[in-house]
């Protein structure tokens, strides 16, 4: 398994949605980690790592930050939780022309959207893409650790962490039956920002080239495991 390669364990028993790192479903599973930093932003390097697991109908996620400068205002549905103290999941299943970016802020407010063109207009927008829908809003379970508006920013150093759960059921309205995920192989890339913070901050786990989070070229890959098997990339 190569540095951007992860394997996500299948799971028997559903995440407790608590933001519990090491409680009894996450305390095995291995962690990825968001290390490569770009040049532009603050001396601020927050350690951040995640770990993935998945079932039959559900991938799930966990984030844990070690921050500091934490900030978070942003709360609707589809704002600009990427102001604010924020962690990403991008993610793209195979053979699909597109792929999903689900971004959320310390406090549990999601952007998403299902991306076919990520190529920049003139407004920093992008080109093509579907942005979820609050039912999609209301399926994607998800735990944040601190309250939902975390202002004036906290500027010593806590702990915070991000659950969350995306019911396969949500991509397939943008991609074909999936069928069974064991053993597929998907492109991810996972980010840590805070573009609003008193020390801005772009952190990635597969390295970009440009200080772009929206760079499909530069995902790594994730496997599904299948039960009681180690991946074919172990």
């Amino acid at each position: 398994m190569t540095r951007n390669d992860y394997n996500i364990l299948l799971t028997n028993s559903v995440p407790e949605m608590q933001g519990l790192w090491d409680g009894e479903t996450w305390w095995q599973v291995q962690p990825l980690t968001i290390d490569c930093f770009r040049p532009e932003g603050s001396d601020h390097r927050p350690q951040t790592q995640c770990k993935l697991l998945y079932d039959e109908h559900n991938i799930y996620g966990i984030f844990r930050v070690e921050d500091q400068y934490v900030y978070s205002v942003h709360t609707g549905f589809q704002s600009d939780v990427w102001k604010d103290s924020c962690v990403e999941f991008f993610v793209q299943p195979p053979n699909s022309s597109g792929y999903f970016n689900f971004e959320f802020n310390c406090g549990g407010a999601l952007l998403a959207s299902y991306v076919t063109d990520s190529t920049r207009l003139d407004d920093g927008s992008l080109k093509e893409c579907i942005p979820l829908t609050p039912d999609d809003d209301v399926q994607i379970r998800r735990y944040a650790s601190l309250s939902s508006v975390v202002e004036p920013e906290i500027s010593t150093p806590l702990v915070w962490t991000l659950e969350f759960s995306i019911p396969f059921a949500v991509l397939e309205k943008h991609v074909w039956p999936l069928g069974n995920i064991q053993e597929q192989v998907w492109r991810a890339n996972f980010y840590k920002c805070g573009n609003e913070t008193s020390h801005p901050h772009w952190a990635s786990w597969a390295p970009l080239s440009a200080r772009n989070f929206h760079d499909p070229a530069s995902f790594g890959q994730i496997e599904f495991c299948r039960s009681g098997q180690s991946c074919r990339g172990d």
